[in-house]
């Protein structure tokens, strides 16, 4: 939940931790779990933490997902392509 509010744009923490049944310092691990990761950035705005996704979060994931998308487009296309030629030879 707290990537999907990120992806909508900034937030404070007391925002994020808000629709959140857990104690403040907990929550506060959790997102140093997600900043260690990469996956958000934080800066301190006074006394106010303000977290973003990182820009490049997703990069990995998303070159990822493209190659696969490929492997698995060029695959059904293979196997279209088996089924038409089955059904010619049926058909003869």
């Amino acid at each position: 939940m707290i990537l999907q509010r990120l992806a909508r744009g900034e937030a404070s923490v007391s925002e994020l931790a808000a629709p959140h049944d857990m104690a403040l310092p907990s929550f506060m691990e959790h997102l140093k779990k997600l900043e260690a990761a990469n996956l958000i950035t934080s800066t301190k705005q006074g006394r106010t933490r303000i977290c973003a996704l990182s820009p490049d979060a997703f990069r990995p994931a998303t070159a990822w997902l493209s190659e696969q998308s490929a492997i698995w487009e060029g695959r059904l296309d293979r196997f279209d392509d088996y089924i038409k030629n089955l059904m010619q030879e049926s058909k003869t």
